[in-house]
């Protein structure tokens, strides 16, 4: 069942601080060295009493264009069976691969993907809880464009992270206690196209970019002063179609484990790839499409990743498999074979992507 998504304001607004001062000019990438870290001015509140376990299910790209543009005639069903899957989560994240908006000038690039304000009706009503639009199709129509996908997610209700009107917010989690748990909720790009132009600064809205790893690096650690699990939706610079991730995604990956993150999951490589442990870290490298424009062989396999938490602590990681229906675009459960081939190839996925199947006892 979708939830409320509170916020931590002190410590975001220390988080704001901190990267606003980090931010304070658009000149090359900080320094390797990492930022002091961030103190918050008072302890976290305590922990309720009850605790239970918590699921989060993550899923990768969506966008309504072409053949999944007339599922929002009716919002309420676009996503078809799976939301039944979505929604049974406590909390339910996937990669919103547009810009919600009518307007703006497409920018210098191939593809250009842009959705109506009802595909937040069509999030909310799959029992999806947040979408990053830290990705590389958010400014597919500029600032205008991204102005009006962050203005039409507020007044939707529908959280999203990995964008802002500045480094600040878009480096700032969203929050949520669920079965006393606290979890925080990051999103970053990592991909190099028009990163530069693209990425949130100081003096103007963007995309919080991984590639600004310290930056990356030191929302995590503040983050993790005010939540018991740290979650980072991370839009990988995976190579399409490549099913091992690059040194470049491990660098990363490694850098935000470091860092606090309990869970580091992502998209765009447009396949499956692997999923494990990076000690306790929960690392994946790749959902896959989800709810997908066009049809392509090569890319229709997908899947729900489930993580579950106990007493604060990642347990338990399970790829419930789907297909994506070559007619409609929509995910659906996979059943027989078609779920048997992507639950057997997830061991040769992992050991690719140099992950354990375990964390260390």
């Amino acid at each position: 069942m979708a939830l409320g998504v509170g916020t931590g304001v002190r410590a975001l607004r220390l988080l704001g601080l901190l990267l606003l001062t980090l931010t304070g000019c658009t000149a090359p990438p900080p320094p390797a060295a990492p930022p002091p870290p961030v103190v918050p001015a008072s302890s976290p509140p305590a922990r309720s009493a009850t605790i239970r376990p918590v699921t989060i299910a993550f899923a990768g790209d969506v966008h309504f264009t072409e053949r999944t543009l007339p599922l929002l005639d009716d919002p309420e069903s676009a996503f078809g069976p799976i939301a039944t899957v979505l929604a049974a989560a406590d909390l339910t994240v996937v990669n919103l691969e547009s810009a919600v908006t009518t307007r703006g000038v497409p920018e210098p690039k191939t593809f250009h993907f842009r959705a109506p304000a009802s595909a937040y009706t069509a999030l909310k009503a799959a029992g999806v809880d947040i979408a990053s639009v830290a990705n590389n199709h958010a400014l597919d129509y500029g600032r205008v464009g991204l102005a009006d996908t962050l203005a039409l997610a507020d007044r939707a209700r529908f959280p999203v992270v990995g964008a802002g009107r500045d480094a600040a917010t878009a480096f700032t989690p969203k929050i949520t206690t669920v079965g006393g748990t606290r979890i925080a909720l990051l999103g970053v790009s990592q991909v190099a196209e028009l990163w530069r132009s693209w990425r949130a600064t100081a003096a103007q809205p963007g995309i919080a970019m991984a590639r600004d790893t310290a930056w990356a690096t030191e929302a995590v650690r503040a983050a993790r002063k005010v939540a018991d699990v740290v979650v980072v939706y991370v839009h990988w610079a995976s190579p399409e179609g490549q099913v091992c991730p690059t040194t470049e995604m491990r660098d990363l990956a490694t850098a935000l484990s470091r860092a606090g993150a309990d869970a580091v999951v992502g998209t765009h490589g447009h396949i499956l790839l692997g999923g494990g442990w990076l000690g306790r870290t929960y690392v994946h490298y790749g959902l896959g499409n989800f709810l997908w424009w066009r049809d392509d062989a090569a890319s229709n396999d997908t899947g729900v990743l489930q993580l579950t938490l106990t007493a604060g602590r990642i347990t338990g990681a399970d790829l419930i498999p789907a297909v994506i229906n070559r007619r409609t675009g929509q995910p659906v459960v996979a059943r027989g074979t078609a779920a048997a081939r992507i639950t057997a190839d997830e061991p040769r996925l992992r050991a690719c992507a140099k992950l354990a199947a375990a964390p260390p006892p």
